[in-house]
């Protein structure tokens, strides 16, 4: 995979990589789905820096380890890494925020986009099962897949969660409202909490006594947790599964007492 150099230097800048974690998530936008040693030719760096490159754009939210053997890695796309970076930056400085957005409209974005749309090996949405870390990595890849959703969302999560991501909440169950995608949500912790949430949302909740968090979405993709913990902490599993995601949407109904 030939990047021209100006390329490079423009998308180090843009997202504050060095320039051998610039060179292999290219890489990984290229080829999809790749092993350390494939990103080694592709990019063309050592092969002994480049485990360490990676796991390194796995901490920042680059690149997802793909469950299996050989362990391989996904580049995690352009448009979903400007959003975490986005909100890595809100906090220090709105002005800066301002010129993240702008990098949308760049001739640079547009070719990275590109890049992961029509790369060597382009990701099969089926062929996705992989581990994500970190509250913000995690929160970002469940509104990227939410916003996906065709048909029905289901949700199974603590009120307090709900209420920690209001605002992402909210947005994203407007836009399914717009487009007539049934929402069900069951929720743990204080019913007083639930009824606010029910008239902030507008939406029917209905009470579990079950510490468990997970996203349904078409009962054939999903999002569950396997941990929970601070802001590093956290620890998702995020796949394609028609037959997973039917069977635990079926749990949900039966612990709610049949499907309305």
């Amino acid at each position: 995979m030939l990047v021209k150099q100006e390329l490079i230097n423009k998308v180090k800048d843009y997202f504050a990589l060095n320039i051998y974690e610039t060179k292999v998530w290219l890489a990984l936008l290229g080829k999809g789905t790749a092993s350390a040693g494939e990103i080694a030719e592709i990019s063309g760096v050592p092969r002994s820096r480049t485990y360490d490159v990676l796991e390194s754009l796995e901490k920042k939210g680059f690149a997802i380890v793909k469950l299996g053997k050989p362990v391989k890695y996904i580049g995690v796309k352009p448009r979903m890494i400007l959003e975490k970076l986005k909100n890595d930056v809100r906090r220090n400085a709105e002005e800066k925020i301002t010129n993240l957005s702008n990098i949308k409209s760049t001739d640079e974005f547009s070719k990275l986009e590109n890049l992961y749309k029509t790369g060597i090996a382009p990701i099969k949405g089926e062929d996705i099962t992989a581990a994500l870390q970190g509250r913000l990595n995690i929160s970002n890849h469940l509104k990227d897949i939410l916003q996906n959703a065709k048909k029905e969302v289901i949700i199974c999560t603590s009120a307090d969660e709900i209420k920690s991501k209001l605002k992402l909440f909210q947005q994203t169950f407007s836009n399914l409202k717009k487009s007539n995608i049934k929402i069900r949500m069951a929720l743990s912790g204080d019913g007083i909490l639930m009824k606010q949430l029910e008239k902030l949302l507008n939406i029917s909740i209905k009470k579990i006594n079950i510490d468990t968090k997970f996203f349904i979405m078409d009962r054939g993709e999903m999002l569950f947790y396997i941990s929970k913990g601070g802001d590093k902490e956290d620890i998702a599993i995020w796949l394609n599964s028609e037959f997973f995601s039917q069977a635990f949407a079926i749990l949900f109904e039966q612990a709610l007492g049949g499907r309305k």
